[in-house]
């Protein structure tokens, strides 16, 4: 068997050290899936691990890295809840393994690229207790992208909105343990939308609510911004109700226009500033 393939895992709760929550403060999951994140996923540990709120559990799922993650993961052996290295069928499936082991009232998802800021998670229960009601609560993120250039995205949850496009920010929004037992895990079919798909699932009927604050560093990049998100989007829009398959067709072809039209631009823009 190949090195790769070897199960790994290792963590605090290993060892009989289980994080717990209380009435006035209760137990925060954070699930971070990686494969091959080195260069990052220190960062992302640190920022959870700098996080002045108490009771916080963070469980790791590592897709069979082969690059040192799984050697950063044993230097914080002592100071995350639970980490586990092996092959997975996508992030999806990292995360649902995940809820498998999530002891928390509370569970929030931060790639391991992504980075809570400092407060992040006293400010969201301190706002969850405010609102008692709500079983999702999302916030405020700084989006990096590699050029250096920053945006502040995320508004709140709008059940007409969401059909359109995903216009809240899902990373480290928080979700009421109770959601999930409800409308139940992520879809595993969809690689880069199972996370917007569950949240269409409740439709208009999901009781959400919106911290305005910025809470966590968000890197751009990766296989969210290929043209591959908006065919799912559409797909989630249909199969969850939202939209007939005519509109949802309809709207998938707008926004590949839209797609191609933005690269289109952005490539003329990096042509003028080469010659520049």
């Amino acid at each position: 068997m190949q090195a790769e393939n070897v199960r790994q895992c290792g963590g605090k709760r290993l060892k009989g050290v289980l994080d717990k929550g209380s009435k006035d403060q209760p137990l925060v999951t954070v699930v971070t899936a990686v494969c091959n994140g080195q260069p990052y996923v220190a960062g992302c540990l640190e920022s959870v691990l700098l996080q002045d709120y108490p009771n916080i559990e963070h469980i790791v799922m590592d897709g069979g890295s082969s690059d040192g993650t799984v050697d950063v993961l044993r230097q914080y052996e002592d100071r995350i809840a639970l980490w586990r290295s092996e092959p997975d069928r996508g992030i999806y499936n990292a995360w649902n393994k995940a809820l498998v082991e999530a002891r928390g009232e509370w569970i929030c998802f931060l790639g391991a690229d992504d980075e809570f800021l400092p407060g992040a998670v006293s400010s969201y229960m301190a706002f969850a207790a405010k609102n008692p009601q709500a079983e999702y609560i999302s916030s405020k993120a700084k989006l990096v992208f590699a050029s250096g250039k920053e945006r502040i995205i995320g508004r709140p949850w709008a059940w007409r909105e969401l059909l359109k496009q995903m216009c809240i920010c899902h990373v480290g929004s928080m979700h009421k343990k109770s959601l999930f037992m409800r409308l139940g895990y992520f879809d595993t079919s969809y690689r880069i939308s199972g996370d917007y798909e569950f949240l269409l699932r409740q439709r208009s009927d999901l009781r959400s609510a919106f911290l305005p604050a910025v809470t966590v560093l968000v890197r751009a990049g990766g296989i969210c911004y290929s043209a591959d998100v908006f065919y799912e989007s559409s797909r989630a829009k249909h199969e969850t109700g939202g939209l007939p398959r005519s509109l949802a067709l309809f709207g998938l072809g707008l926004a590949l226009i839209n797609h191609k039209a933005r690269s289109f631009v952005h490539r003329i823009l990096d042509s003028i500033n080469k010659i520049g």
